[in-house]
């Protein structure tokens, strides 16, 4: 019974030995594991942990590099920028002693001026101290010469009164008839000696007013100067492409017909690319035809209505262009107030030429003359500015009007109420009436000017070459005339002669006979220079 009790629990008790024993061991191997894995863990902890050292330590250095090559950078830019700053004080010390060198040039020169003009003082001082010793001179000659005077005027007298006394005696005359006697020899000798002097005075009188003459003249010029505009008859339009000429002609070459109809110019489309020509004598009318076609090539619509309608607003802007241009003229002369119809009429002159001389800038040209001309001898100068803007008004519409322009333009001043001196110059400004004023003179003189001076009027190439052969074989005609050169566009004739041949006083003779032979055979604007000149060298060579 006993037995049976205890193998049971014997058996119990070994089965429990053996699985503490299988426990342990499970256990056992299962911390070893653990330890293992713990280990395993902590070595791969310790090499993380070496890498992520290392990397920091790599990039401390890196740092470190970075903040060595930062800090050499910003030594080289403070290096840099010390040398770029030295280099601009050094710049701005040499501009500055550049600046003080022509200041002290600037000043030396203007010390020696100042010394120039001390010694020029002394030396006129000098000159005046030496007049003042020739007055005083002049004035004891004079006194001496006064005192001579009175003392011939004595015995003069004194003669008179004996020659009387002998009239008396010789001829039994009384003292009135002596004395008409007399008084008609005196009135003889009086007038003999007025006449001298009149002539004297009137020589002197002729002389200086010729030299004053010139100079206001001279200034005059200097004051004003004019361009010259070629004379043309036909305007050019740019076209984009050759494919706009066939939209301009249009079907059946309907929209050239209205423009030419609206216009009343003639379109010249030809060969010539991108171009077309316009082709008028009227300046205006070309104008607006010009306008007109370039609105069109922009716009692209090119046909009858629109043709129209863009003629219509190119008119309105030239005639709002001529206009200002009436009125731009009289606000650079100064001129204030003038009819409105007559500023329209002025301001068509911009559209007009005269053998290539635009007629608007001549007669702006010839109304600064007659002014500065007028101020200079002390007449009225703003009439004689008037005078001179409105000489040619009659161009502006000669081509309308029936007429001479010199009769239109009197027309048109006395319908629009300009005073009658204004009128005189105009119709005088050619020599067609008498000129009742000076104003109309200095006209004649500003307008003059302004047509003759050089470059003022063109002329064909063909017409300048005759011309300038004609004047140098006029002066190659004459016996002793070695060569002839017209210079000068014409203007001066310059004619080496023999000096052999002909003396210096036969030159002047020979200059006269040219320039009467000049003005008899040729026709010119203005006046031509004959310049006659004798000259002998002798050339020997030592050796």
């Amino acid at each position: 019974m006993i037995n049976e009790v205890l193998i049971p629990v014997a058996t119990a008790i070994i089965l429990i030995l053996l699985s503490f024993c299988l426990g342990y061991g499970t256990r056992k191997n299962i911390w070893e594991k653990q330890v293992h894995n713990a280990k395993n863990n902590a070595d791969q902890i310790l090499t993380d942990a070496r890498v992520h050292v290392a990397a920091a330590k790599a990039e401390v250095k890196a740092q470190k590099q970075a903040a060595a090559a930062l800090k050499q950078s910003a030594q080289n830019t403070k290096k840099e920028k010390i040398l770029e700053a030295q280099e601009k004080i050094q710049d701005y010390r040499q501009k500055v002693e550049d600046e003080l060198s022509v200041k002290r040039d600037n000043i030396s020169r203007d010390n020696n001026r100042l010394q120039q003009r001390e010694d020029n003082l002394d030396h006129k001082n000098s000159l005046l101290d030496e007049r003042e010793n020739e007055l005083s001179q002049k004035e004891k000659q004079l006194k001496q010469q006064q005192a001579d005077l009175t003392k011939k005027a004595t015995v003069a007298d004194e003669l008179v009164k004996e020659r009387q006394q002998k009239l008396y005696e010789v001829a039994n005359l009384n003292q009135e008839q002596a004395k008409k006697l007399v008084l008609s020899q005196l009135s003889d000798e009086l007038v003999n000696e007025r006449a001298e002097m009149i002539k004297s005075s009137n020589e002197e009188v002729k002389a200086k007013a010729d030299h004053y003459a010139h100079k206001v003249i001279i200034d005059a010029i200097q004051s004003s100067s004019a361009d010259t505009v070629a004379e043309s008859t036909v305007s050019v339009v740019d076209l984009p492409n050759e494919e706009m000429k066939g939209r301009i002609i249009g079907r059946e070459g309907r929209n050239i017909r209205s423009f030419e109809a609206l216009t009343g110019v003639d379109l010249i489309i030809d060969d010539t690319p991108k171009v077309v020509t316009l082709s008028g004598f009227d300046a205006i009318r070309r104008e607006i035809a010009k306008r007109a076609m370039e609105r069109l090539i922009k716009d692209g619509r090119i046909h009858p209505a629109r043709i129209e309608e863009m003629v219509d607003k190119a008119r309105k802007e030239v005639n709002d262009d001529i206009y200002e241009a009436g009125e731009s003229a009289l606000m650079e002369l100064g001129i204030h107030k003038m009819n409105p119809e007559l500023v329209k009429i002025l301001g068509r002159l911009k559209y007009r030429t005269s053998y290539g001389q635009n007629v608007l800038a001549h007669s702006i040209e010839v109304a600064k003359l007659a002014g500065t001309m007028a101020a200079e001898l002390g007449l009225n100068e703003k009439l004689a500015v008037r005078a001179g803007l409105l000489h040619d008004i009659g161009k502006a519409v000669d081509h309308d009007i029936e007429g001479s322009h010199v009769e239109i333009g009197v027309e048109l001043t006395r319908k629009y109420h300009e005073s009658d001196v204004i009128v005189n110059a105009i119709a005088a400004h050619h020599g067609d009436v008498p000129k009742l004023s000076f104003i109309a003179e200095l006209v004649v003189a500003a307008d003059t000017i302004s047509s003759a001076r050089p470059g003022a009027r063109s002329e064909s190439l063909e017409n300048y070459i005759r011309r300038l052969t004609e004047l140098e074989q006029i002066a190659k005609r004459y016996k002793g005339v070695k060569q002839a050169y017209a210079i000068q566009a014409g203007r001066e004739v310059r004619v080496m002669v023999e000096p052999d041949e002909i003396s210096d006083n036969r030159i002047t003779v020979l200059a006269r006979d040219i320039r009467n032979q000049v003005e008899k055979e040729l026709d010119y604007p203005g006046n031509i220079k004959i310049t006659v000149i004798r000259e002998k060298r002798v050339v020997t060579i030592a050796k």
